[in-house]
């Protein structure tokens, strides 16, 4: 039996540890349970409204009376401030799964009522990021949630 010596020895443990990691990242690639998209589409045109963005966070977190994101058996409510007049209310919510992109939707805000029900019918379990974009009177708000669904 021939004795190998160190520096073979430490080429073979390269090689081995490079063929490992090889090894998981096709299996990654190739398997479509792992979702490797983008969270945002258009990334560069979504960082240049950033600006815009604050200052509808801003005008969201301005509010005397905040709209409350809750989540209920029946799915999510979103209530909006009494004061506010329901059927002026305008905007979308959006919904974003963070591990599968596939599963994300928006709602359109058409009130009568100043509660909005999203049915659990359309929510899988699990974590969940609420985008809601609303104005009230030309002003526009931008009130941003994380929430899990069990």
């Amino acid at each position: 039996m021939k004795k190998i010596n160190w520096g073979t020895g430490l080429a073979i443990a390269i090689a081995l540890f490079i063929s490992f990691i090889l090894y998981f990242v096709i299996k990654v690639q190739s398997n479509s349970k792992y979702d490797n998209e983008l969270v945002v589409e258009e990334y560069y045109k979504h960082d240049a409204r950033f600006q815009e963005e604050m200052d509808r966070v801003q005008n969201a977190q301005d509010l005397e009376h905040k709209p409350v994101i809750t989540k209920t058996a029946e799915g999510i409510t979103i209530v909006f401030p009494q004061n506010f007049k329901a059927n002026q209310i305008k905007g979308i919510v959006s919904l974003y799964r963070p591990s599968n992109k596939k599963l994300d939707f928006d709602t359109p805000i058409s009130l009568s009522n100043p509660t909005l029900l999203i049915p659990k019918s359309k929510l899988v379990g699990g974590q969940w990021d609420i985008n809601m974009e609303w104005q009230y009177e030309g002003k526009k708000y931008l009130t941003k949630e994380p929430i899990y669904i069990q």
